[in-house]
């Protein structure tokens, strides 16, 4: 098992940048592929990024392709969303969550652990 803390969450200003990350506790963080994913009032859990065990694979959802970067650090039993070029469009809780399997990354569902978020409000 495994418990998730993001962290990094704010407010600021259209085209600014922030960088959330998440802490993990235990010994095993690096048998779990992580991802990042947003949930806006009224709207469902959106699949933003996911990074594989060792790092050696990201993926990404078109709408922040190219202005997010997920990372992680294994020794650090944590994970990063460095986000830049943020929108107004971009607020919303921020959630890292855990998953033990291999393929598929961008169902919610299929993630086994969740943080309790953090809120990033982008004002225009």
């Amino acid at each position: 098992q495994v418990q998730l803390v993001e962290a990094g969450g704010g407010l600021v200003q259209a085209g600014g940048s922030l960088r959330l990350s998440c802490a993990a506790s235990g010994r095993t963080f690096s048998s779990y592929k992580m991802g990042w994913f947003r949930q806006a009032p009224g709207k469902e859990r959106e699949f933003l990024a996911a990074v594989s065990r060792s790092a050696s694979t990201t993926y990404y959802a078109d709408s922040v392709k190219g202005r997010f970067t997920i990372s992680r650090d294994n020794a650090k039993n944590t994970v990063y969303l460095q986000m830049n070029s943020l929108k107004p469009e971009d607020t919303a809780i921020y959630y890292c969550a855990a998953d033990t399997r291999v393929y598929g990354y961008k169902s919610a569902s299929q993630y086994d652990y969740w943080g309790q978020g953090t809120q990033v409000t982008v004002s225009s």
